[in-house]
């Protein structure tokens, strides 16, 4: 589990088909490092094997490299956010993010207004069924979504959620690799859990739920 704020930016690249190599720019994170550490590498969670003087060892299945960004990151220099599971006990400053990437979409603008940076990310036209089937129907204005592991607000958002807008402050610009985005850059999505356990729990609700509420039903559940 962890809260969606970045502690530090690593260079990633592949060792051995899968194994993949990060080499991280802070020293307090490899210090508090341990094998079976999960680390989640821009917002997809990886359990490390290795430690190594100035990073650290982890593998990605090949579903994970084919679902998310990771696949593509190995083979650039671009930079990946990094950040450590959350510990009892610890603040909570963004939301509970849990690693599990629902789907990618991508960088469709990005614009600075006063002192911040607007930025709108739409579903790539290769992937707009992924986008649609598990990305879409979590996102709502002023609700939370993790990009590349990232904790952001939705400032804005159509009905259907098939682009949504956020507001970036001029630190998490600057301390996460939301700087280093191009146009039609792909990034990681992951919904807020929270939406996810309400739309089951209302899935079922719905499902053994009688086509008419009658006294006789108020009485047996307790009404």
């Amino acid at each position: 589990m962890f809260t969606g704020l970045i502690q530090a930016l690593a260079t990633i690249r592949v060792v051995d088909t899968d194994r993949l190599y990060l080499s991280v720019s802070s020293d307090t994170i490899i210090q508090d490092l341990m094998i079976g550490d999960s680390v989640a590498v821009d917002g997809v969670c990886l359990t490390v094997e290795e430690i190594l003087p100035e990073g650290f060892l982890a593998t990605a299945s090949p579903e994970t490299l084919q679902r998310t960004t990771l696949g593509r990151r190995i083979h650039t220099e671009t930079n990946v956010n990094l950040e450590t599971s959350l510990r009892v006990g610890s603040k909570i400053g963004g939301h509970f993010v849990t690693g599990h990437v629902d789907g990618i979409g991508c960088l469709v603008e990005s614009i600075i207004v006063a002192n911040s940076w607007e930025m709108t990310f739409a579903a790539p036209s290769s992937l707009e069924e992924q986008w649609n089937n598990y990305i879409a129907r979590y996102i709502v204005g002023k609700g939370s979504i993790a990009v590349n592991g990232i904790s952001l607000t939705v400032a804005d958002c159509d009905a259907s959620g098939s682009w949504f807008k956020v507001a970036v402050i001029p630190h998490t610009y600057a301390e996460t690799n939301l700087s280093h985005l191009k146009l039609g850059d792909w990034v990681n999505l992951e919904g807020d859990i929270l939406g996810k356990y309400v739309e089951k729990l209302l899935g079922m609700r719905s499902y053994h739920a009688p086509s008419e509420i009658s006294l006789e039903f108020l009485a047996e559940h307790g009404y």
